[in-house]
């Protein structure tokens, strides 16, 4: 990887890849609102899912998802909230993470849905 842009970048394009086999569709990638970004938007039925993606080499600083702290969460809320009054989606939603370790050319991927509120 030549840096962690580039590794975000890989492991966003796989995760949605990855929710696409499984039935979800991307309405928006990488939404920006103040000094929030969700990575992605995604729709599967009647539920609107905002979705954190974390990317890591290794997990021996820990594993990828707990590298989402209560603050990013917080501001990844405001923009989802922003999104849903710019849309006027009022249905359900959830916040997932997809937590991706790289391991030479292969990946584990780990779909947490309900991950914070």
């Amino acid at each position: 990887m030549n840096s962690k842009k580039d590794l975000g970048q890989k492991g966003e394009a796989l995760a949605e890849e990855y929710l696409k086999n499984r039935g979800y569709e991307t309405l928006h990638r990488n939404y920006r609102y103040r000094h929030a970004e969700i990575d992605l938007i995604t729709k599967k039925d009647d539920l609107l899912v905002f979705v954190e993606v974390k990317t890591r080499t290794s997990s021996i600083f820990g594993m990828p998802e707990t590298f989402v702290v209560d603050h990013q969460a917080e501001k990844i809320t405001e923009a989802a909230v922003e999104y849903m009054e710019e849309t006027g989606w009022e249905g359900q939603i959830r916040f997932d993470i997809i937590a991706i370790i790289w391991k030479g050319q292969q990946s584990e991927i780990e779909h947490i849905e309900d991950a914070f509120y």
